[in-house]
């Protein structure tokens, strides 16, 4: 009985401790907040694994992305310079020329309306020359009049003399307002020329007819024009000039710089007359087609082979012509 009762108590304060009393655990106090200092930086711990990723990337793959392998560049020899033709100039004698740049038209002292042609020439020999208004050249240097019946061509005999001046005769002119503009102005689809000047080197049997004007058996001149509009006005402008020596045809083409080769009374020392290469030779080659007599033909011999550029304008060159002038000609 005792014990009984002795272990009911123990249970009873058991139960009584139990429900009245509770225990709760200590309270977590918080810590406090670490703040970022941009000096100051966390060391790094060890440990005894870590992993090799962790601190850098992982390698490229090169078995699955192959990357590009730059290819080889074929390096091409140079290619040398294109070589250039020397030629020498051939003397052709020409007995009449026209002076392109005096030539031009005036009032017709006996029709006020039409105008005559006039200009500057040279002649050696004795010889004639005839104006064609709408004339076209045939074979053989052959002109032909388009317009023989309303503007007959007119034939003048001349005999030698330097600085001759020439003029159409009164009453033979022509009279602009009965003609287009446009076809005064250009040449037309048929190679027509409104103005053409015939400079033969010897007279001609008759009074300039047909037959002898288109005979084509003389050495002649040809000077083939247009009329331009300048401030109102109608001009001569001089569109080629034409050779015609023993048969063979000869197109005139203007030289720069060959003025100052021929000029006698230059100073020797004038840079005018020196090649622009050596700065010491007479100049005595032209470059084709840009037409500059710029060198000398040592300087030419050489300048072939290692360009193609004319040395004033710089455009291509497709030939040399060597020409000798003055006394050097007559040699």
């Amino acid at each position: 009985m005792g014990n009984v009762g002795s272990n009911s108590r123990v249970n009873n304060r058991r139960r009584s401790s139990g429900s009245g009393r509770r225990i709760h655990p200590p309270p977590v106090r918080p810590q406090p907040e670490i703040t970022a200092n941009q000096f100051i930086y966390p060391a790094v711990t060890t440990t005894p694994h870590h992993n090799y990723s962790d601190y850098y990337p992982p390698p490229p793959m090169w078995g699955r992305y192959p990357q590009p392998q730059p290819q080889p560049q074929l390096q091409l020899p140079p290619q040398p310079m294109p070589y250039v033709e020397h030629q020498k100039a051939v003397t052709i004698r020409n007995d009449v020329n026209v002076k392109k740049e005096t030539l031009k038209i005036e009032l017709d002292e006996n029709n006020p309306r039409s105008f005559v042609v006039s200009f500057m020439f040279d002649a050696t020999v004795d010889g004639s020359i005839t104006i064609i208004f709408f004339a076209k050249e045939g074979e053989g240097c052959i002109l032909t009049p388009m317009k023989e019946k309303t503007l007959p061509p007119v034939t003048v005999n001349f005999q030698k003399g330097i600085g001759q001046k020439f003029k159409q005769p009164a009453g033979t002119g022509i009279d602009f307002s009965v003609f287009e503009e446009s076809d005064l102005v250009k040449v037309s689809d048929m190679d027509v020329y409104p103005l053409a000047v015939k400079a033969d080197a010897s007279s001609r049997d008759g009074d300039g007819s047909n037959e002898t004007l288109t005979s084509g058996k003389t050495n002649s001149q040809m000077t083939q024009a247009v009329f331009e509009k300048e401030k109102g006005e109608l001009r001569v402008k001089v569109v080629k000039q034409i050779l015609w020596v023993n048969g063979m045809r000869y197109e005139l083409q203007e030289i720069y710089g060959i003025g100052n080769s021929v000029e006698s009374d230059l100073d020797g020392n004038d840079p005018g007359k020196e090649c622009v290469i050596c700065l010491s030779e007479p100049r005595d080659t032209t470059v084709l087609p840009c037409r500059h007599m710029c060198m000398c033909s040592g300087c030419a011999k050489v300048l072939r082979f290692q360009t193609n550029r004319c040395p004033i304008c710089r455009q291509p060159v497709e030939r040399l012509l060597e020409i000798k002038v003055g006394s050097e000609a007559e040699e």
